[in-house]
């Protein structure tokens, strides 16, 4: 968090009562309470454990790349003075930039996401991503710094010899020492934080990081990220090996700062902030994660906690038909709700969620107060509008709202949590796509679909003329699904298509007629094409319908569509109404945990 939003959220989270007396559990500014301070740690560790790989991984590097400047400016004042005093007294520079200028550190995060996940708003696994994007950052960086500093001559002679000397000395350190040494400065980093958060000026803040780190070097203390550019240094210039010196100098270290962070400071500030610590806006009512949601993060469900959810708790009817319809825009996406209504209206007891999704800046925790239940009125009105609009239809119809910087991915949070029979989605670059491509991780999400997906091109749909095309894979089965449906309650006209190599129609013409008889579709006007070009084909049956009806093929539609890598002409080429269809494929445990998130190839629907 900058300091400019630190002092926003000062000015706009207080609120007073009549005699102007602070409301206990808002964040106010003359009043630093350990619950108040805690609340400021949970509002940034908010923003951090749901950015971006790349915007994470690269703060991380730019916060190891500064420490080189702790690393140079220790070995070169060592070096020019025999005062152990004035050799450490411009140490904390490296550390001051980082902590001031909003760069990552990992000795850093053992605090603030730490205590989102104590409060079971992030998941364990959250936690431990956001750690080793971090960890991984900070050596890159401070890797790229020993290497400036072994081979570009920064540092003088007397200078360099300190510097190797520094971590043959970490090295020759006893492993337990490491690690209670380690753990010290663990908890000094991380009652930086703390007082960070509880000071109200830069200057304090700067005060405050210059005395905490310069007990580094003045106790003879490690960090480390500090001891990993040590010993990236050592192995440049000939000294021991960087896998000794990760197993014997950075490892414990690495241990130490963690334990020191998480259990002398977070754990025990935690627990000296009382039962109302989270009493503000943000936190109001929200549905923590569950424990195997805690433990398992998105493997079972939700790993984070979005800013606002409106659906309270949700308990799934098992006889009824459910459509969740995820929302961006809802002045223009009401025909698509139109048509999910149409969809579930012939079933007897069916019920469409139209859940309006409001992507917001990841630092949207921090506004005023009255920033959320403005977007949720808002949202409520325009939801209201299409809910006139299908009051027509014979179904139950139910709204929501979520407020999340990460818009792509609630869409599956939601349907794992509502468990739908289907989902109808919009594609479109003005819908959820492009916040997709910026979200983690794609292919596990995309490949492990909660229920059956339609995603319908603009949002636009005319199901007068259905056109289903089909080699007789899995997916065609819900696109034969869907136009038996669209057949019954939109009087739609149906017609199947089968693409073959010349010479086969007679083949291909008996395969359509099964195919169309087994699942319902007897009536449908059957079209066989033996031009052998499946693209051409639907795109010529196309011209004489208003809605075309494509599987899944391969990795599968959804991955393809926001990774940009669906490369079929005619779903752009075509005037028809163009909706995609994609079932979910089953993938082990261990597929899901040890693989790349990638389907294996499938066969052609």
């Amino acid at each position: 968090m900058t300091d400019s939003e630190r002092e926003a959220s000062d000015r706009h989270g207080r609120h007073t009562s009549e005699n102007d007396i602070p409301v206990t559990g808002e964040v106010v500014p003359d009043l630093f309470s350990s619950d108040q301070v805690f609340q400021r740690i949970v509002a940034d560790a908010d923003h951090e454990i749901t950015s971006g790989l790349r915007e994470l991984f690269f703060a991380a590097v730019a916060g190891g790349f500064a420490i080189t400047i702790t690393y140079l400016l220790y070995a070169s004042m060592s070096a020019a003075t025999d005062s152990p005093i004035a050799a450490v007294l411009l140490y904390p520079i490296g550390f001051i930039y980082i902590i001031i200028g909003g760069y990552q550190l990992y000795t850093e995060n053992t605090l603030p996401p730490v205590a989102l996940t104590l409060e079971r708003l992030a998941s364990v696994p959250a936690l431990f991503r956001h750690w080793l994007v971090v960890l991984a950052g900070n050596f890159a960086g401070g890797a790229a710094g020993a290497v400036v500093l072994a081979y570009g001559g920064v540092f003088s002679p007397e200078a360099a010899t300190v510097a190797a000397d520094l971590a043959e000395k970490g090295i020759q350190t006893p492993v337990t020492a490491l690690f209670f040494k380690g753990a010290f400065a663990g908890l000094i980093v991380a009652g930086v934080v703390w007082m960070n958060f509880a000071a109200r000026d830069t200057v304090s803040r700067v005060l405050i990081v210059y005395l905490a780190f310069l007990a580094i070097p003045l106790g003879n203390l490690f960090h480390v990220v500090v001891s990993f550019t040590e010993s990236v240094y050592l192995m440049l210039v000939g000294g021991t090996g960087l896998a000794t010196a990760l197993v014997e100098f950075v490892l414990p270290v690495l241990l130490g700062n963690t334990v020191g962070g998480v259990l002398l400071v977070t754990v025990v500030n935690y627990y000296q902030t009382s039962e109302r610590r989270l009493e503000i806006e943000r936190f109001e009512n929200v549905r923590r994660l569950s424990t195997r949601e805690w433990v398992l993060g998105g493997l079972a469900g939700r790993s984070y906690v979005p800013v606002v959810d409106t659906l309270g708790e949700f308990v799934r009817d098992p006889d009824s038909y459910r459509i969740l319809v995820p929302v961006a825009n809802p002045r223009t996406e009401a025909p698509l709700v139109e048509f999910a209504c149409t969809l579930a209206s012939a079933h007897e007891d069916s019920t469409v969620h139209a859940a309006h999704i409001v992507q917001t800046p990841s630092r949207l925790a921090v506004e005023s107060d009255g920033h959320h239940a403005r977007i949720t009125r808002e949202s409520a009105r325009l939801m209201a509008d299409i809910e006139r609009r299908v009051e027509g239809y014979d179904v139950e119809f139910e709204t929501s709202t979520i407020v999340s910087s990460r818009s792509f991915e609630e869409v599956f949070d939601r349907a794992r949590r509502t468990r739908p029979d289907l989902v109808v989605m919009s594609w479109g670059d003005d819908r959820l796509w492009h916040a997709a491509r910026a979200e983690r991780p794609l292919d596990e999400l995309t490949n492990r679909l909660p229920c059956d997906f339609l995603v319908v091109k603009n949002g636009r749909v005319d199901a007068s003329r259905v056109l289903v095309p089909t080699a007789g894979g899995p997916y065609s089965d819900l696109s034969a699904e869907v136009a038996r449906t669209l057949q019954t309650t939109a009087d739609a006209e149906v017609s199947v298509l089968h693409v073959v190599e010349s010479g086969e129609r007679e083949a291909g013409e008996a395969f359509l007629a099964d195919w169309a008889t087994e699942r319902g579709l007897e009536d449908a006007r059957r079209l066989v094409d033996d031009s052998g070009d499946i693209e051409a084909a639907i795109e010529r049956a196309a011209a004489d319908h208003t809605l075309v009806l494509l599987g899944a093929t391969e990795r599968g539609l959804l991955s393809r569509l926001v990774t940009e890598s669906l490369h079929l002409d005619v779903v752009n080429e075509v005037d028809a109404s163009v909706v995609l269809v994609e079932r979910p494929s089953e993938r082990s445990l261990s597929a899901r945990l040890f693989g790349r998130g990638r389907r294996e190839k499938q066969q052609r629907p």
